[in-house]
């Protein structure tokens, strides 16, 4: 059983290699690709329940043994990640097969969109840190190609401003990779916190950490967000929204998992600058959210308050606050999916960006606009609907840890995405209609399907908390206590004993 670890990496790679040959046959490489995310996700539902009856699995690569060789690890926290990953892919590829148009479809589209989807899940299964950078740039290379798609003068200039990024943070990852290895000879997760550990408080360890602070830190969107707006803004809808779903939650992933598994020592340093960077980032985020008048800004700073939020909750660093980050990573993965469709659903009927140009949609597109009403809840936190218990389980976390100031600040943003939400939607839903009936642009049902399914899934999530309640705190108990994890990779007895030498 412990083969499937591999295949949310391999298949989609396999599946993108092979559309490559059918680039003319638009409507089979639509079948299989859908065919493939649906398969992943099949795949990462049978390894929940594995899971839950093994604990954690990996996989060996040419049966070389943990920490020589390169491995796969799957614990609930990565594969609930693989798992809402793979949904919300397939959701955003069916919005693009009704939207993108067959000349980007035929510009290799399909096995763009794979190769990143297999990115983010090899980022999420690898054991092993270097595997972590090439699964990384597996995802970045294929983002690189889909954000310039198709041309248009605006994506180029934030392509460009997007690759350079990218490239100088892979550049500094590999320089931490260097630093690390140089100081404690190994480049196995696992192995890695054994060594750590046994190191103690070493300074040079603190400064690699660190390092890798400012890598992840980039990738995710973490203050160092500068690049983000505009690269997420210039795409497609159907691209943007597959980003502002997948890529930051890369980034936000490696640092779970590098500040609750790799470098365990020195929590007072590292986890007071990653609040220092959260509650930055949640303020730049809500300035951001409050002066955009473009819906597109709008909700690309609303993405920067989620990162701010979730890293908040690691930064607070209790088990409450580790089960509302695993809960509110994957809500995060649909509410941003579900709000760039629906602000490119916007701009499709009335070709406008800025919300004082929009006006009375909600009369030409009532269902539309009830949508748009639950996307906007969903995103504030308001129960039922996902986002509702991971706030309240991080806040249940700084309450138990005594982090007020992140608490304030965590709440506070809720209120200003809900404001920032609302008027959008009083202004652009709301008042006079600016589309007459003669000028009415069709929404056809196959185009506002992709979001119905994204609304019923963050209903689903928030309905089904108690029915992913177990998985959750599982995950949460796996990051809290990384011995579990290391169990599984290593020996228990040997790493034990390697520690207390």
């Amino acid at each position: 059983m412990s083969n499937l670890i591999v295949l949310p990496l391999i298949v989609p790679i396999i599946t993108a290699i092979l559309l490559v040959f059918l680039r003319e046959n638009v409507m089979l490489q639509r079948i299989i690709s859908l065919l493939t995310l649906s398969f992943v996700v099949l795949i990462s539902v049978i390894l929940l329940l594995e899971i839950q009856d093994q604990g954690v699995m990996r996989i060996d690569f040419s049966g070389w043994a943990p920490p020589f060789g390169i491995l796969f690890v799957a614990d609930s926290f990565a594969v609930l990640l693989v798992l809402m990953a793979n949904i919300v892919a397939a959701i955003c590829l069916l919005y693009a097969m009704f939207t993108i148009g067959k000349s980007y479809e035929k510009m290799y589209f399909y096995p763009f969109v794979l190769l990143m989807v297999a990115g983010v899940n090899g980022s999420f299964l690898t054991g092993d840190i270097f595997n972590l950078f090439v699964c990384f740039e597996v995802m970045l290379l294929a983002s690189y190609a889909l954000i310039s798609l198709g041309g248009d003068k605006t994506q180029l200039r934030e392509a460009l401003k997007y690759v350079l990024i990218n490239v100088v943070a892979s550049w500094i990852f590999l320089v931490a990779l260097a630093f690390l290895y140089g100081t404690v000879g190994t480049l196995n997760m696992a192995h890695i916190s054994v060594r750590v550990m046994e190191a103690g408080a070493d300074p040079l360890i603190t400064t690699v950490a660190l390092i890798f602070l400012i890598v992840f830190s980039l990738k995710a969107g973490l203050l160092l967000f500068f690049w983000l707006p505009g690269s997420y803004s210039a795409p497609p809808t159907a691209i943007a929204a597959l980003f502002a779903a997948l890529l930051t939650k890369v980034g936000i992933y490696a640092l779970i998992r590098t500040f609750t598994l790799l470098f365990p020592n020195n929590t007072e340093v590292t986890h007071m600058v990653l609040g220092i960077m959260a509650g930055l980032t949640i303020i730049a985020g809500c300035m951001g959210a409050l002066a955009g008048r473009d819906v597109r800004t709008i909700a690309s700073y609303n993405v920067l308050i989620g990162v701010g939020f979730i890293v908040a909750g690691l930064a607070i660093g209790t088990e409450s606050a580790l089960q509302g980050v695993t809960y509110y990573l994957m809500h995060d993965m649909v509410a941003k999916a579900m709000l760039f469709l629906a602000v490119g659903m916007m701009i499709y009927v009335t070709g406008e960006t800025v919300i004082d140009n929009m006006s009375g949609l909600i009369r030409n597109y009532p269902f539309f606009g009830w949508l748009f009403f639950i996307v906007m809840c969903s995103l504030a936190g308001i129960p039922p609907l996902s986002g509702f218990l991971g706030k309240i389980l991080i806040g249940q976390g700084a309450i138990e840890g005594g982090n007020f100031v992140l608490l304030g600040l965590g709440f506070l943003s809720s209120l200003i995405v809900l404001y920032s939400l609302l008027r959008i939607f009083l202004s652009s839903f709301f008042g006079e209609t600016i589309i007459s009936l003669e000028d009415e642009k069709p929404l056809p049902k196959r185009i506002v399907l992709p979001l119905t399914l994204l609304v019923a899934c963050t209903i689903g999530l928030g309905i089904g908390a108690e029915w992913m309640a177990p998985y959750v705190i599982d995950a949460a108990e796996t990051l809290y206590t990384p011995s579990i994890y290391i169990d599984a990779v290593l020996d228990g007895t040997t790493w034990q004993g390697e520690v207390n030498k």
